[in-house]
């Protein structure tokens, strides 16, 4: 036998889970969808199956538990996946509870093939297939027999060239969970993961016979839509990032909206930089991002602005509402307690797909703390870096603000040491001064790149922010603060 066999790959229909498989399911093979009560197996069983069975291809989904497949159905149906049309011609509800109450494995097999052989389906569907489990453990036919059972479950399956669904409350140490795993070509675990006052679903591929899966645990959630699953992972370069791509240095100058800022920036953000805009509250953090947007409408550029604590009523801005009013730039809200940094992105991905955003805000770091789920929440560095590096690889360019607090003693850049994952930083400052606070502007750093280490007095208008001239006037304003020295 010199070829090899090549092995068909079936849509799921569930977003995301195809990547997480490695492009799909294998046709014809044996699966076991795991997890506790409540964590979606029969959600994700059944947007799977809707989504494939076709006059073409049939579905058989047996039901083993007390409760009759009707009550399954009446929530299912709440699910925009759900099509009633495909109902007893593509999709065939049997309920084998009868059947496993006498605890005869051979009688609920005969049954099983009986019903495989009329409806000739290419795939087969098996909920709970734990109370099998639970019936030979109290019953007389013993575990030797239940994984005989499952052996010749699996091998009939593959016989008729059906792909084959076990559902079932597993957990590793599981003892009648054994030959079921042993069997089981394909493994999807879920788990809901319960910390704080959070708890966030996670979804892991097990294991996939022949063929490459991600690892890792990866979030889901559950929609009016189904099952949505975000795999851990970035997304493909941009085409200026590839290996060999021309670079054109001389054109990737971006102005800021801050044409004084530009100046200290030696000619404006580097294209595809991200920037770190760091200061106490009420210094311009805000206003610099919404002309960083403003000049990009300008330049023909779309963006995206990124928006937490302050909701809807940050359109207030009179700029930025104008801006998302014309279709220039996409607003991202959440009031989510719980969010995770897979689904922002995915959030944040799409919205770049879609409009063709070359310029993003992120507004800001300090308020995304607030809404992570304590996982994201306890890695907030962690959490920075996968956002950041997502946007770098498409090439956008990135404006990001973190809120400091307010003390006048001490030269900080940043909080939990993120500073050092940004290409750029600017870094804005109150001094007080004859009965006034002043600000301050300064570039801390611009990666690959030379820039001024001036610090600038600014002002706040109607119209923006306005950087002052330099000036060598600000050494009483500032005497005994590190940054009259620090910044440079």
């Amino acid at each position: 036998m010199s070829e090899k066999v090549s092995l068909g790959k079936l849509s799921t229909g569930v977003q995301g889970l195809d990547v997480l498989l490695g492009g799909g399911l294998s046709e014809f093979s044996f699966n076991l969808i795991a997890g506790p009560p409540g964590s979606g197996k029969t959600t994700l069983a059944h947007q799977m199956m809707f989504a494939l069975a076709s006059g073409e291809r049939r579905a058989l989904f047996f039901t083993v538990l007390g409760e009759p497949p009707l009550k399954m159905l009446r929530y299912q149906q709440q699910y925009s996946f759900f099509d009633m049309a495909k109902v007893g011609t593509a999709v065939r509800y049997i309920n084998l509870a009868e059947d496993l109450r006498a605890g005869d494995f051979s009688a609920v097999l005969a049954r099983i093939m009986k019903e495989v052989e009329d409806f000739a389906p290419s795939l087969v569907f098996v909920d709970s297939f734990r109370s099998v489990a639970q019936t030979a453990r109290s019953g007389n036919e013993g575990v030797a027999d239940l994984q005989h059972f499952i052996q010749e479950l699996g091998t009939r399956m593959t016989s008729w060239q059906a792909t084959t669904f076990l559902i079932g409350e597993y957990l590793h140490g599981d003892a009648e969970a054994s030959p079921i795993m042993t069997v089981a070509d394909g493994m999807i675990a879920l788990t809901p993961v319960h910390e704080e006052n959070s708890v966030v679903r996670k979804m892991r591929v097990v294991k996939m016979r022949g063929q490459a899966h991600l690892n890792g645990s990866h979030t889901f959630r559950i929609t009016d839509d189904g099952i949505r699953v975000y795999p851990r992972m970035l997304p493909p370069l941009a085409p200026d990032h590839h290996e060999g791509a021309p670079v054109d240095l001389a054109t990737r100058r971006i102005p800021t909206g801050t044409p004084d800022l530009d100046t200290l920036l030696h000619g404006g953000l580097p294209q595809g930089h991200s920037m770190l805009v760091s200061g106490p509250s009420g210094c311009g953090k805000t206003i610099l991002g919404t002309q960083f947007l403003r000049e990009g409408a300008r330049q023909g550029e779309k963006g995206v602005a990124v928006s937490f604590e302050k909701g809807t009523s940050r359109l207030r801005n009179a700029d930025l509402a104008a801006m998302v009013e014309s279709g220039d730039v996409e607003v991202i809200e959440s009031r989510m307690i719980d969010l995770t940094v897979d689904e922002l992105l995915d959030a944040m991905n799409e919205a770049i797909d879609r409009t063709g955003a070359r310029r993003v805000v992120v507004d800001s770091l300090s308020e995304l703390a607030l809404y992570l789920a304590p996982e994201g929440r306890n890695q907030l560095r962690a959490t920075v870096f996968q956002m950041l590096s997502s946007l770098a690889k498409r090439g956008v360019s990135v404006l990001v603000t973190m809120g400091l607090d307010d003390d006048f003693t001490q030269l900080r850049f940043s909080q939990s040491e993120v500073a050092y994952l940004t290409d750029a930083i600017v870094l804005m400052r109150f001094a007080e001064s004859g009965g006034q606070l002043r600000r301050f502007i300064s570039v801390v750093k611009v990666r690959g790149s030379g820039h001024s280490p001036d610090l600038r007095q600014f002002h706040i208008g109607d119209d923006g922010i306005h950087i002052d001239p330099a000036s060598t006037g600000y050494e009483g304003v500032l005497h005994g603060l590190p940054i009259a020295r620090g910044i440079a």
